[in-house]
């Protein structure tokens, strides 16, 4: 079973794109997956609520709800870097981003990633 870790930034996507990243996951994993994010990402999610102007916030806690909605399994990272650092090292799982810089990164280490094109649908690298 293959192991999917959704960024920050995927899950926002959900309400500021409107894609159903779920349907389209689906669509495209034509094998069996679990669903994943790292315990720093539901930091950044919560930080997001508190801090960020209304879209980004609405958007945030749409995407904590459906964190709890989907059932998404929490990795601890016990780790203090950043996000993205903590992602590109992680070993057997495939990336789940929109995030330009970190897709560039991953490529570099040769780790499979979950990616949206031209704003409506997913596409697995």
């Amino acid at each position: 079973m293959e192991k999917i870790v959704l960024d920050t930034n995927f899950l926002l996507a959900v309400f500021e794109l409107k894609v159903d990243i779920f349907a389209e996951i689906e669509r495209v994993c034509d094998f069996r997956y679990e669903l994943f994010i790292l315990d720093r990402t539901l930091d950044e999610v919560e930080n997001l609520i508190k801090s960020s102007l209304l879209s980004k916030r609405r958007a945030a806690k749409g995407a904590l709800q459906l964190i709890k909605l989907k059932n998404i399994q929490i990795l601890a990272s016990n780790d203090s870097r950043m996000v993205d650092d903590i992602l590109v090292d992680l070993k057997g799982y495939i990336i789940a981003t929109v995030d330009m810089e970190l897709k560039r990164r991953l490529r570099k280490e040769g780790i499979q990633i979950i990616t949206i094109r031209q704003k409506k649908y997913i596409m697995l690298e």
